[in-house]
């Protein structure tokens, strides 16, 4: 079974959008499991403190090394092995390779930040590796869980309906996925092309292979960078 354990100051966020729908359906059939772990359940006080002001000063709460040490030494078996991820704007990107080889292993520890981030000094002292969805800001780690844990859930065997639907996507090649079309043939007087109705397997992957080419090149051209 892949193992997610995710550790929030919000653990009601969860399991959210992932007690829905396809990953859903694979959590009940035990493909996959989610633990939660409440970070403050080891704040401090009578208030269950968990941040405190940055040193050198500035705006915001910083998450508390000792607190998160706590929360991370009690929730993981000391031989756990699993990528230890925190969820960050600044970490590197999260891919979709990325997320193959995450599920290619035992599971996933992922940290939820809040504020303006946490004491810089436990990602060494507990290997912790950050990773960023996107150039953008979220108020938490929560959203940016769920999309890596459903990007990871979805490639586990047996969860997508066909295989083939995790191969022939976007990122897989290094490319935007090509144009879908379905039924009907006509709609608002536009028409499927030509090429998809014939029936020519080639033709057809050259033409798709062509889109997804011009696509990415006029879309995200950093990713032909990339190849």
């Amino acid at each position: 079974m892949w193992r997610a354990t995710v550790f929030t100051l919000f653990p009601e966020m969860f399991p959210g959008p992932l007690g829905v729908s396809l990953a859903s359906e694979a959590l009940a059939r035990e493909a996959w499991s989610i633990e939660i772990r409440d970070i403050r359940a080891h704040g401090f006080g009578r208030h269950r403190a968990v941040d405190d002001t940055p040193a050198g000063g500035g705006p915001g709460m910083v998450i508390r090394a000792d607190v998160l040490a706590a929360s991370l030494d009690a929730g993981l078996d000391e031989g756990d092995t699993r990528p230890r991820l925190v969820l960050s704007p600044r970490g590197a990107p999260f891919t979709q390779a990325r997320a193959r080889i995450l599920v290619a292993g035992e599971g996933a520890v992922l940290i939820c930040g809040r504020f303006e981030g946490i004491d810089e000094r436990i990602v060494a002292a507990r290997g912790l590796e950050e990773i960023s969805i996107g150039d953008y800001v979220l108020s938490g780690g929560e959203i940016a869980a769920y999309a890596v844990l459903d990007a990871c859930v979805r490639l586990l065997p047996g969860v997508m309906g066909a295989q083939a639907s995790g191969v022939e996507e976007s990122f897989e090649a290094g490319l935007l996925e090509y144009p879908h079309y379905t039924r009907p043939r006509e709609w608002e007087g536009r028409a499927i092309p030509d090429v998809l109705l014939s029936g020519d397997h080639a033709k057809i992957k050259a033409w798709r292979e062509a889109e997804a080419l011009a696509l990415t090149r006029a879309r995200r051209p950093d990713l032909l960078k990339r190849t």
